[in-house]
């Protein structure tokens, strides 16, 4: 089975900057920052690219922050963009906190309006009904369990930490003991780093602020996926488990034009044998042509 990954597309609205939607809230400095900043490495090219790429998976994970600030046509245009893939592949997605910006979009469950047909569990009966929508969502498939985690509430300016709760972490567990997942290999998806060695300000400040308390439900894992956002940069760590050891890797933005072929635009492929083993972690990078994508191996960074 081979599962694609994608994540940080940022979707920006068709129709420009909503600006009575925008003044006076967060989504002014994030405006701020699509100008001074992501504006310029964004390639709605690459991002199509990328998407047409990935098709040929067999499951495609989309690990958050599909929108850029949350706004409605934002959701419609990203909605639009999975619906297409859908009719190649299945697609499962969780939020960032770019698409749970504000806590009014939160509160009106934006997140699970647009994108509860990408959320449809084999385990409904475990899931907690957040704001975010129906987590944690399980989909059993062949070897694998696809297990998605929302880390993404609503922060002030500046801050874009992230937090799966107490109830989810309690619902994680009873998941992974349970007997359809035990006998699959778990493929567990979120948007914030799992893995933080920085200081507990910066954690705090963008960081999984649990990240801990999920390493820990993660103790009787003995392989298995831990797939995330949020870095802009693809990287890959294996995470030591009292039970063995579960790769934890980064899909850098789906969209993105940089030099560093750790930045740029790509997704990430895994692939799991039928006895549940994963034999090869690799991402497909955008080329310098702009529109083909080209192989490049993920090796482990260290252990954790």
């Amino acid at each position: 089975m081979r599962i694609g990954h994608i994540s940080d597309l940022h979707v920006v609205s068709p129709r420009g900057l909503e600006w009575r939607r925008a003044l006076f809230n967060k989504r002014m400095t994030g405006y701020a920052n699509l100008v001074l900043q992501r504006g310029r490495v964004s390639r709605r090219q690459y991002l199509d690219a990328v998407l047409r790429g990935v098709e040929r998976a067999d499951h495609v994970v989309v690990t958050g922050d599909i929108t850029n600030l949350s706004l409605e046509s934002e959701f419609e245009a990203a909605r639009e963009l999975l619906d297409r893939m859908v009719n190649c592949t299945e697609v499962t997605v969780v939020p960032g906190n770019h698409d749970i910006y504000l806590p009014s979009i939160h509160h009106e469950r934006r997140f699970p309006n647009h994108f509860r047909a990408f959320l449809r569990s084999d385990l409904p009966e475990v899931a907690r009904d957040l704001a975010a929508g129906p987590f944690p969502c399980v989909k059993l498939r062949g070897p694998v369990a696809i297990i998605a985690l929302s880390s993404a509430v609503p922060r002030p300016p500046f801050v874009s930490s992230g937090r799966i709760g107490a109830a989810q972490l309690a619902a994680l567990e009873s998941i992974l003991a349970h007997p359809e997942v035990v006998r699959r290999t778990p493929v567990l998806l979120l948007h914030h780093p799992p893995v933080d060695d920085r200081l507990r300000l910066l954690q705090l400040r963008d960081g999984l602020v649990d990240a801990a308390s999920f390493r820990a439900a993660l103790s009787p894992v003995a392989h298995g996926l831990v797939l995330f956002g949020h870095l802009h940069l693809r990287v890959r760590y294996r995470l030591v488990t009292a039970a063995g050891a579960l790769h934890v890797v980064a899909a850098s933005g789906a969209g993105l034009d940089h030099p560093d072929p750790a930045v740029r635009a790509g997704y990430n492929e895994y692939t799991i044998e039928e006895d549940g083993r994963v034999t090869s972690v690799e991402a497909h990078v955008i080329a310098t042509d702009g529109r083909s994508l080209v192989r490049v191996p993920l090796l482990e960074d260290r252990s954790v």
